[in-house]
């Protein structure tokens, strides 16, 4: 990623509604979501919910793909990773191993089960 992509993706996650439409794709994965769910859980007006998904995937961080009369939105996670490491990279003064993964931070442990 380059410093102009870095800066149209931030550009378009800093926005509310935005961010909220990017977060929602991301916990939903790959499986995306259709624009109609999308609008029932955040209340964002259709019209201006195409917008938002418009600007998303124009900067790659979202694709939208046809299943038959559908159009699902999913998060491009490979673009992510792109954009984390890019606002990581060098990440303390050259001195990786002071640095914790993004991932690490970004994705909780999963909770373990109590043995009986």
């Amino acid at each position: 990623m380059d410093i102009k992509d870095a800066v149209k993706a931030l550009g378009a996650l800093a926005q509310e509604s935005r961010l909220t439409v990017f977060r929602m794709l991301v916990e939903a994965g790959p499986a995306g979501m259709s624009p109609g769910v999308i609008g029932e859980r955040t209340g964002i007006p259709a019209a201006t919910l195409s917008f938002h998904l418009k600007e998303l995937v124009n900067t790659g961080l979202v694709s939208s793909r046809q299943v038959g009369r559908f159009i699902l939105y999913a998060p491009r996670i490979d673009r992510m990773a792109d954009l984390l490491d890019y606002l990581t990279h060098e990440c303390c003064g050259g001195h990786p191993e002071l640095c914790v993964p993004v991932a690490a931070v970004a994705v909780p442990a999963p909770r373990r089960r109590a043995k009986r």
